[in-house]
């Protein structure tokens, strides 16, 4: 085998991902946890997609964003656990170039991806409480095309210049990525040129992006709580409540793992790396597992469908 830490190459063929350094050790009991989370977020999302297709009650708005964001957990969980489970298990640590590059875009987009979903699924509760009457004529089946289409737009558009400036540099430093996914910023690291153009460009998508996003949400949410605040009586407003439930659970599934792992790295002179690489990793998985849990167990309309199939299974 080639020594993977040469340094006279221009540009490697291939990477090498380590896996989690430090762990090497612990990489078929860690890989237990992870392949569990995997499966589960494969079967949960595929029958929120079942299940939103089955029944035609379900094909509104609120469930049309509900698919989008089960397709972008289910891309994203795909785009890095099938790669870290070969080199868990096989030790298969080798990566085409051109196949790093492709997986670090669609991890960035199909994350910026799903910030924009939840915008949108808040702006369709909004709507649905704030101006219920309009709801249907405003969020209609175009409209939310429209939307969808934007949100894929802007993620594939906004993270495509990470791949095409991370394949302009020169590689001359090593090979090896350690990691076990390739992390944007991991790999724009080796390069041996003034790689700054790169590395703000993926500094500000990553601020911005989230910012603006959580932004919208909380203008919705604030505007939503007023709506509720104003009714009635108290079983109005928590059974309006209830419909937000589900989404604001989501959220925080989503956005509190993305914050943590922000701040890690921001620290991460502090902390070992191990615990870096499984908290990037925890952040890319807990998510696409948590997202259907939590629509299949609050969203009624999902719960009693998914109890419906179960109990006539035999029928």
């Amino acid at each position: 085998m080639s020594d993977f830490n040469t340094t006279d190459f221009t540009n490697p063929s291939t990477f090498i991902l380590l896996g989690i350094p430090g762990l090497e050790a612990d990489h078929l009991w860690i890989s237990i946890p992870f392949c569990t989370m995997y499966i589960i977020a494969i079967l949960g999302n595929f029958t929120i997609l079942f299940i939103v297709k089955r029944e035609p009650s379900l094909h509104e708005p609120m469930y049309y964003f509900l698919c989008m964001l089960a397709v972008t957990d289910l891309v994203l969980s795909t785009s890095i656990l099938p790669k870290m489970l070969s080199i868990f298990w096989f030790n298969s640590r080798e990566i085409n170039f051109s196949a790093c590059l492709t997986q670090l875009y669609f991890i960035n987009c199909f994350a910026a991806m799903e910030s924009g979903i939840f915008v949108a699924m808040a702006f369709d509760r909004y709507v649905a409480i704030c101006d219920p009457l309009r709801h249907s004529t405003i969020l209609t089946n175009r409209m939310v095309t429209k939307i969808g289409l934007a949100v894929v737009l802007r993620g594939c558009l906004l993270v495509l210049p990470y791949p095409l400036l991370a394949s302009q540099w020169p590689y001359c430093k090593t090979n090896i990525i350690p990691h076990t996914y390739c992390k944007h910023i991991s790999v724009v690291n080796l390069a041996c040129a003034d790689f700054r153009a790169s590395s703000y460009y993926s500094l500000s998508v990553t601020f911005f992006v989230p910012s603006m996003d959580v932004f919208f949400i909380a203008v919705s949410y604030i505007k939503i709580l007023r709506a509720i605040f104003s009714l009635p009586t108290k079983d109005a407003r928590l059974k309006t409540f209830g419909t937000c439930g589900s989404h604001l659970c989501a959220i925080l599934v989503f956005y509190i793992p993305d914050l943590f792992s922000s701040l890690m790295h921001r620290i991460g002179n502090t902390m070992p790396l191990y615990f870096l690489i499984l908290i990037a990793n925890v952040y890319l998985l807990v998510p696409p597992m948590l997202h259907p849990i939590i629509y299949g167990v609050r969203t009624k309309q999902i719960r009693d469908r998914l109890l419906w199939l179960f109990t006539h299974k035999g029928t």
